[in-house]
């Protein structure tokens, strides 16, 4: 019964991803509306497009079930935290001027962004390997999780799952472009909105309903030694969960994949539309993940542990939860699970096919490309990428023993938004930022990343570096909240002590805040 409603639910899924992919293929035909949807995309699309790039199943199933197990019920902070720092703030502080700026020096990718703003080829360049870098085992983690949720339901090799996914996503994405990611973006959170509810309430009902969940909850005694732990106002370790909402937060405003979608939104009224809109998609879906993770612990006699380590397998305590549920519930997790990786995996092999072609392969084209042959080329990258994704996937699960792709998943978002978050900011607000201050950024981000890939696949023990230096390193998320935070307050140092941008640059630049419309006087008084 399971297996059979699983396979229908499927079946419509993938028939209106393909469908959605061959209909808007019209959009698809330059740079402009393939990587971009014609700078026209209005807020419920775009919105949708941010939350549903923001949480995969990386969220639902591996952070949820590991945070929820580390911290309780207050892992729903993390939730929390996605919906007002990652989603709230970010459009209010990024939202506009992003798309103004972006629109006025004609910037398609991040990399492009930077080598406008500062007019240096080089840094865009170099932006540009940075994300060919680490948004590429970023991409392959998208496929974790869907193994053990798979099989609950079907009797099948995970590599198939993975395939699958892979070809489906590359069929709409190749074929529509950003107008393709961005309509199914939409529907894959419709379900995402709808599947998250139901599961929280299909749990809570197994276990006697929101009261005597939490009550058996609290009835743990905590790693502490003392009982309430998990049920906590704050957990049983408020400065690791600290870090974990800031690295989950404030990352998403240095990843290419989440800023490129205010470069492609239509107006003003659409940015506040998107960002109320954005914000509730948020506090639903990342607060809903969080917060069923919660409950992990009273399913500990039932969780697959990790003989070497004595820990659960964090990716097998939500599948673990569901195990019991009725067949329905099971099917909308496995549908819920794979849109939240397909809209994830679409954006980022968007990002890093436009990225390549437009910030590496067309600068070094010694003959001018036609928007028609860009577009061919992303698409061939687009292939590339989902490739290379899918088979670092596979290897990964056939040898679970090399573990250096595990750890290069890790640190990709801190890399990531270490090296990209302050240059990005402050480049939109203030005109003091210079390219030898972005420079230091980008090399201070990655190579905190590296440092904390060394580390961790040598075992290297970081006890006798002192305390501060100890707890640094002594996992990805510290380290890659030090990457991000440290970048802020290292750009506007260097910014004081180099060269800066020649002032007519920057008067062009930032004239695009003080150009005039004009407006209907419903829309702003006199």
């Amino acid at each position: 019964m399971t297996e059979t409603l699983c396979s229908i639910m499927l079946i419509a899924f993938f028939a209106v991803m393909i469908f959605v992919g061959f209909y808007t293929r019209k959009h698809a035909t330059d740079v402009n509306g393939f990587v971009l949807g014609g700078r026209s995309v209005g807020p419920w699309l775009t919105a949708f497009a941010f939350g549903t790039s923001y949480f995969s199943a990386v969220i639902f199933v591996g952070y949820a079930g590991q945070f929820g197990w580390n911290f309780g019920l207050a892992s729903t902070w993390a939730g929390l935290g996605n919906a007002f720092i990652g989603s709230l703030l970010a459009w209010n502080v990024l939202g506009r001027r992003t798309r103004v700026m972006t629109q006025h020096i004609d910037a398609k990718t991040m990399p492009d962004f930077f080598g406008k703003r500062f007019n240096s080829t080089p840094l865009k360049v170099a932006a540009s390997v940075i994300v060919f870098i680490f948004l590429i085992p970023y991409t392959a983690s998208l496929y974790n999780g869907l193994s053990s949720l798979f099989g609950l339901v079907f009797d099948i090799p995970y590599w198939v799952v993975i395939v699958v996914m892979a070809v489906l996503t590359g069929i709409y994405v190749i074929f529509g472009g950003y107008m393709a990611t961005a309509i199914n973006d939409f529907i894959q959170g419709i379900i995402m909105l709808f599947g998250i509810c139901a599961v929280i309430g299909a749990v809570l009902i197994d276990n006697g309903g929101i009261i005597e969940a939490t009550k058996s909850l609290a009835s743990i005694t905590g790693d502490a030694g003392w009982k309430g732990a998990y049920t906590a106002f704050l957990g049983p370790d408020p400065l690791a969960l600290l870090f974990v909402v800031i690295l989950t937060s404030l990352g998403t405003w240095g990843l290419p994949q989440m800023v490129g979608k205010f470069y492609a939104i239509k107006s003003e009224k659409d940015i506040h539309k998107g960002t109320i809109i954005s914000t509730v998609f948020a506090i639903i879906v990342a607060g809903g993940c969080y917060f069923l993770g919660g409950f992990g612990r009273l399913y500990s006699d039932k969780v697959s542990i990790n003989e070497a380590t004595g820990k659960p397998l964090f990716d097998t305590i939500i599948p673990t939860m569901l195990s019991t549920l009725p067949a329905l519930i099971i099917a909308v997790v496995i549908v819920l699970v794979l849109s939240a990786s397909m809209s994830t995996l679409s954006s980022l092999v968007l990002t890093s096919s436009s990225t390549f072609t437009l910030d590496v392969i067309q600068p070094a084209s010694k003959k001018e490309m036609s928007d028609k042959k860009q577009v061919s080329i992303m698409r061939l990258f687009i292939v590339f990428f989902i490739l290379i994704s899918a088979m670092i996937a596979i290897f990964k699960d056939a040898h679970p023993e090399v573990t250096f792709i595990a750890q290069m998943m890790g640190v990709s978002w801190g890399a990531l938004a270490g090296a990209f978050l302050a240059p990005f900011l402050y480049g939109l607000y203030w005109k003091g930022v210079t390219k030898a201050a972005t420079v230091v950024c980008y090399v201070w981000g990655c190579g905190i990343a590296v440092v904390q890939l060394v580390i961790t696949l040598g075992g290297i023990d970081t006890s006798g570096w002192g305390t501060v230096l100890d707890y640094i390193f002594k996992s990805s998320i510290n380290s890659g909240v030090i990457a991000m935070v440290g970048g802020l307050v290292i750009v506007p140092i260097v910014s004081l002590f180099t060269k800066k941008q020649n002032d007519n640059e920057l008067e062009d630049l930032f004239d695009c805040y003080n150009e005039k419309t004009e407006v209907p006087v419903k829309e702003h008084l006199k």
